[in-house]
C-alpha cells in the first residue's frame, strides 16, 4: 500500500485549482478515481467540461455565482457545510484515491466552516488517500498537517493591465 499525502495549494497567485486539476489527470492517468469537491464556485469552467470526458474524474461544485468574494449569505454557510459533508463521506467509504477540496482554504477564511471540522476530515482519511486543499489563506493548522505546501506568489499577471479573464486560459 503507497502513502497518500496532504498537499496545500496556496496563496494570492494564480493557479491553485488548476494544479489540482493537473495532479488530478495524473492520477486518472495512472488508473486512479479522483473526487473533485469544489467550495464557493459555481461558474462553468473551460477544465471542468473537459474532465467530463474522463469517467475517473468527478467533480461536485456547491457555490453560488460571485461567492468566491461577495457578501455572504445562509445559503453559503449550507452550500460548505454540504460540501464538507461530501468530502467526509468519500473519506469515510472510500470510492477515490485522490480527493480535492477546490477552495476549502477560502471557505476556512471566510467562517463558512471550521478548521477542526476540516482536521478531523483529514485524521480521518484512508492511509493511500492523497488529499489537496486549495485556496488562499490556508490556516497555520492546515499547513502544519500538511506533507506538502505550495504558496503561489503572483509577481506579473496580465489582467493587472485590464485584460479580462479569458475562456480556455483562465477559466
Amino acid at each position: 500500500m503507497s502513502t497518500g499525502y496532504i498537499r496545500v495549494y496556496t496563496g494570492k497567485g494564480q493557479g491553485k485549482t488548476t494544479s489540482s486539476f493537473g495532479a488530478g489527470l495524473r492520477a486518472v492517468g495512472a488508473g486512479y478515481k479522483v473526487k473533485m469537491v469544489q467550495f464557493l464556485k459555481s461558474r462553468e469552467d473551460s477544465a471542468l467540461k473537459a474532465l467530463n470526458e474522463f469517467d475517473n474524474f468527478s467533480v461536485e461544485r456547491f457555490g453560488r455565482e460571485g461567492k468566491l468574494k461577495g457578501d455572504t449569505l445562509p445559503i453559503d454557510y449550507e452550500q460548505a457545510d454540504e460540501a464538507l459533508e461530501v468530502a467526509l463521506d468519500v473519506v469515510l467509504n472510500g470510492g477515490c484515491r485522490l480527493l480535492i477540496l477546490d477552495e476549502v482554504n477560502v471557505a476556512l477564511d471566510q467562517g463558512l466552516i471550521e478548521v477542526g471540522d476540516v482536521l478531523d476530515l483529514l485524521s480521518k482519511k484512508p492511509e493511500d488517500m492523497e488529499v489537496i486543499l486549495t485556496g488562499r489563506y490556508a490556516p497555520d493548522e492546515i499547513i502544519d498537517v500538511a506533507d506538502l505546501v505550495t504558496v503561489m506568489t503572483p509577481v506579473k499577471h496580465y489582467m493587472k493591465s485590464g485584460v479580462k479573464a479569458r475562456e480556455g486560459f483562465d477559466y
